[in-house]
């Protein structure tokens, strides 16, 4: 290569570069992630998601090819689905299709957007706020939950003896906020799968909508009810 040459070459990558295209990023994430307690690595999973939806097409990218971009182990990146899972931050959407049957997943970012969202109007509403009004009337804000909720999808990895799926994942989350079963019953729902043999989400799922179909709400009520089971058998 000639000097000429060589010095074209910063050139054409940059022309490369630009014609490569960009991803839009929206600024209330880069400037607002960490008051939605999201680490670095989280917001730039984020971001990738963005990437490989708007340039690559690809809606659910393998956590092989995320782990690529972001430089960390699977189980890294497997941690960090977890957790925006489970803060309400991402979730998985499934699509049947109509002609040929074939289940599709795919990863939805608006629960992002909507809290982006709330970050911003909050500030906006501190903005609007007279200088020296009273704060005497404000409700305390609502703390995190207490509850354990941290340790619910370890003690699953611990029981499966493998990291969870993003699906898996999800099923916990649904399990916790849209059915509203008190963490403590899921744990004893696995519990029994474990003590039937039977370690899979199905059977747990199955557990846990027989004990609401008989009005089962806590552990207690689900010892009575599975002792009462096997004692009829």
């Amino acid at each position: 290569m000639s000097r000429g040459e060589d010095r074209k070459a910063p050139e054409r990558g940059m022309i490369a570069a630009l014609n490569a295209g960009g991803v839009s990023v929206p600024l209330l994430l880069l400037s607002h992630y960490k008051k939605l307690k999201m680490s670095d690595t989280e917001a730039m999973l984020l971001i990738q998601l963005m990437a490989f939806k708007d340039r690559e097409g690809k809606e659910f990218p393998t956590i092989e090819e995320l782990q690529e971009r972001l430089a960390a182990s699977p189980d890294a990146v497997i941690k960090a689905i977890e957790r925006l899972m489970k803060e309400g931050l991402l979730q998985i959407d499934e699509d049947i299709d109509q002609v040929t049957g074939v289940l599709s997943e795919m990863y939805n970012l608006t629960p992002m957007y909507e809290r982006l969202a709330a970050v911003w109007l909050a500030g906006q509403d501190r903005k609007a706020e007279p200088v020296g009004a009273s704060r005497a009337g404000r409700a305390a804000p609502t703390p995190p939950s207490e509850t354990g909720g941290d340790n619910i999808f370890t003690v699953f990895e611990k029981e499966f003896a493998r990291p969870l799926t993003p699906m898996e994942c999800e099923n916990i989350s649904q399990w916790l906020d849209r059915d509203r079963y008190p963490e403590a019953l899921i744990m004893l729902a696995l519990k029994e799968a474990v003590f039937a043999g039977v370690i899979h989400f199905r059977y747990i799922d199955r557990i846990l909508l027989e004990w609401s179909r008989n009005r089962v709400q806590t552990p207690e009520q689900a010892k009575q009810y599975t002792q009462k089971f096997r004692g009829a058998r």
